[in-house]
């Protein structure tokens, strides 16, 4: 039986430690701030790069992988006659999971190369790309590894809020009349992503909102408290912030795993300065 190597992007949520035990491939994007260009996760971290972020006159610029870096790492997984599994972010978000596609096709290995639209990003996209890659070191097959991915689409719920919109309007997401508006009323959204598009779920003003936002997110938990296995934070710039909402979830059940971290440059791009987003699963990687 052929080995199954699971590739995946740097906008993930995955922690060093899972990355290593599962011998999990990352391919980073590129960030340009300034006119400066790094490689996400080898010459920047998430830290250092929201700091810059703040202190930047213009908008970062994140770049997917290009389609030379791709055909590198898919030929160098499969010369040994891998099968690999490629999991990435939304194509609504980038064209990264496109490039990995043409890297396959111009290498003539996409027989041995399986892709998939996680659909989402961050830690929903890590779960996926962790049940993959515990899967392949279980030894099931690709099919076995592809119906468990698309098995776990279907329970998973990624919400986040976006509390200053000047990357947004910036980045061209909101026309410059309704991104006015917005500014001028201090509007803040709630985004989701069903069937792996970016859409507004709810809209409000000011701190309240964000408040409510909290609490909708604790309630939903409550409700789910015995199904739930992890309730996930990624953050911008507001740790103190998650940290407290983190602990609000242990205490409604210390059994759930709660995972707090920075988020990737490319949503804090376009999220901007005090976005946060909570991913939540019914289901075991």
């Amino acid at each position: 039986m052929a080995k199954i190597k699971v590739v995946t992007d740097s906008s993930v949520q995955l922690t060093p430690e899972e990355i290593d035990k599962y011998n999990i491939t990352v391919v980073p994007l590129t960030i340009t701030i300034d006119g400066q260009t790094y490689t996400d996760g080898v010459d920047i971290s998430r830290e250092e790069f929201v700091k810059k972020m703040d202190e930047s006159k213009e908008l970062p610029k994140t770049s997917q992988p290009s389609i030379g870096v791709f055909e590198k790492v898919f030929r160098e997984l499969t010369e040994d006659g891998s099968q690999v599994v490629g999991i990435f972010l939304a194509r609504s978000l980038s064209g990264t999971i496109e490039a990995a596609r043409q890297a396959a096709d111009l290498i003539g290995k996409s027989d041995q190369i399986s892709l998939v639209d996680s659909e989402l990003t961050d830690r929903a996209e890590a779960y996926q790309v962790l049940a993959a890659a515990k899967d392949a070191q279980e030894g099931k097959s690709l099919e076995e590894i592809l119906a468990h991915i698309e098995k776990l689409k279907q329970n998973q719920k990624l919400r986040m809020i976006v509390v200053n919109l000047d990357n947004l309007i910036k980045g061209g997401r909101l026309g410059p009349v309704a991104g006015k508006i917005a500014t001028l009323l201090n509007i803040r959204i709630e985004l989701h992503m069903p069937d792996g598009n970016l859409d507004v779920a709810k809209k409000g003003r000011g701190k309240k909102f964000s408040k409510n936002f909290d609490k909708r997110i604790l309630k939903y938990v409550e409700e789910h408290k015995h199904e739930l296995k992890e309730v996930s934070i990624s953050y911008v710039d507001t740790l103190e912030d998650m940290q407290a909402l983190g602990e609000k979830i242990k205490e409604i059940n210390p059994d759930i795993k709660v995972l707090i971290r920075v988020t990737s440059p490319i949503i804090a791009t376009h999220a901007g300065s005090g976005a946060y987003a909570v991913f939540y699963t019914t289901e075991d990687y």
